[in-house]
């Protein structure tokens, strides 16, 4: 029987893209030799996910409580061809899917030790503008959880995202609200993943 996702939890996971480039492919798993264990494998399909070679700055970021997101969708671009004779109907063929960003929102982080905020989100858009190439980009997993947290009840992944926007929070210190950043993230796909 099906069950509807009312009372959930969520979590956004940010992590380093280890695809530079759009033709980039990751490297091969090399063969093992009849002297090593079965996770060695494992180890080396891992380190060829990981970052980029000589890339630098942190694998992960804003994997801090975020309270909203939205932009999980995808539409599709119809293309309309009239057919000569046939006014009555017009013949449709898929286009490109349209992408729109994520938007992510969470109440602003103060390190531990007394060290301030946590900038990695505002660092990551500084970066890219300030010109350095290539532009550091991350991939990410939003996961919906069972209202327990035990359970991935839906699991969707997105590729080689750039921030678009970053907001700082809007300060009023008579209401006595969290202070609330907003990260908007430009993908180049999204896809809900089957969870077991």
């Amino acid at each position: 029987m099906t069950e509807l996702v009312q009372a959930f939890n969520f979590r956004v996971r940010i992590g380093r893209s280890g695809f530079p480039s759009r033709t980039a492919e990751p490297p091969p798993v090399l063969p093992l030799t009849s002297g090593q264990e079965g996770g060695a494998r494992r180890e080396a399909s891992a380190a060829g996910r990981g970052s980029a070679a000589g890339s630098s700055g942190p694998e992960r970021i804003g994997d801090g409580g975020f309270q909203e997101c939205s932009g999980l969708g995808l539409e599709a671009d119809l293309r309309e061809y009239p057919e000569g004779g046939a006014n009555g109907e017009v013949v449709r063929r898929v286009g490109r899917v349209k992408l729109q960003p994520l938007v992510l929102k969470r109440g602003m982080l103060i390190a531990t030790a007394g060290a301030g905020t946590d900038t990695s989100l505002w660092d990551w858009l500084h970066g890219m503008v300030s010109g350095g190439t290539p532009a550091p980009r991350y991939d990410g997993d939003v996961e919906v959880l069972d209202p327990v947290g035990r359970r991935v009840v839906a699991h969707w992944k997105f590729s080689r995202g750039l921030p678009l926007k970053i907001t700082g929070p809007t300060l009023n210190a008579k209401t006595g609200e969290i202070a609330v950043e907003e990260l908007h993230i430009a993908h180049e796909g999204l896809r809900l993943e089957r969870t077991p």
